[in-house]
């Protein structure tokens, strides 16, 4: 029953990481807030780890779930905010976000000899296909407004960050398969927490940010970060990727911009067109050829 559950609990929670990012924009800069959703986690899985008296990770080992956490969470959202803040359509980012599983699928080939059939492959590309139209209209508004330009980058650098955040979180969650497995879920969490609290504090310092306003919104985003996004969400897509093929697992991922688009809608009254109702069926059905067997 809890196998059954996963999936469409994982994909509801992850996606709900877009309305949070939009919630707390007039309150908190990013990556502060990054920082207290990954130390408020890091926490919570401490504590949760001394109850139940498992092993910690020693060594090299706690270390290598450290930089695992800290390229699945940390370097992926810091380097995805920096890119949208220097003037990165969000819609672009989220379709360079939606590379992920096919670049997953590609290196676990390759690593870990994850074989994919050709209806899989299928399925990933269809799933591509559904984000894209889903996507299409910011796309067509992506270009960097005048707010940006002050504040801005040059724009391969922009682009560079942006798609090597695509790699760090691939990176990530292809490390969950190696011997990084063996360590309780519990343990490692909290140590790969603690790895992304340390990036985001490193790029909240460097980009100077200091905002946190404490409002209710504040307060609900954070909790809601602590323990369903970083909590449950990420620990979920941890522990798929060590229970079957890797790919199969972030092939969840396309379901993310459709979902948030359908939330953004239900939240904020965004617009939700024929085209992108489309995408969302053409994507859900590339999910299920990309997870079927």
């Amino acid at each position: 029953m809890f196998s059954l559950l996963t999936a469409p609990v994982f994909v509801f929670l992850w996606t709900t990481g877009f309305i949070v990012a939009r919630a707390i924009t007039p309150y908190v800069d990013p990556n502060l807030y990054l920082l207290a959703r990954f130390t408020g986690t890091a926490i919570l899985f401490v504590v949760l780890a001394l109850i139940a008296r498992v092993r910690w990770p020693t060594g090299r080992d706690a270390l290598r779930q450290m930089v695992a956490g800290a390229l699945l969470q940390g370097v992926y959202l810091g380097a995805s905010y920096w890119a949208v803040a220097r003037g990165l359509g969000a819609g672009v980012m989220a379709l360079l976000g939606a590379l992920q599983p096919l670049l997953t699928a590609a290196f676990a080939a390759r690593l870990f000899g994850e074989k994919l059939s050709a209806r899989a492959w299928s399925g990933l590309a269809l799933g591509l296909l559904g984000v894209a139209l889903v996507l299409a209209p910011k796309l067509a508004g992506s270009a960097p407004s005048a707010a940006h330009t002050a504040d801005t980058a040059p724009q391969w650098l922009v682009i560079t960050v942006a798609v090597f955040a695509v790699f760090a979180i691939t990176a990530g969650t292809l490390y969950q398969k190696t011997s990084l497995a063996n360590a309780d879920i519990r343990s490692a969490s909290a140590l790969q927490n603690a790895g992304a609290a340390i990036v985001a504090a490193v790029l909240a310092v460097s980009l100077g940010e200091h905002r946190f306003i404490g409002s209710m919104t504040t307060w609900l985003s954070l909790a809601w970060g602590i323990v369903m996004l970083s909590g449950v969400a990420t620990t979920l897509l941890v522990w798929m990727v060590r229970r079957g093929d890797a790919s199969r697992a972030t092939a969840l991922l396309f379901l993310a911009p459709p979902l948030a688009a359908i939330e953004s809608y239900v939240a904020f009254g965004e617009t939700l067109g024929a085209i992108q109702i489309a995408g969302f069926g053409v994507a859900l059905a590339g999910v299920l050829l990309a997870r079927s067997k």
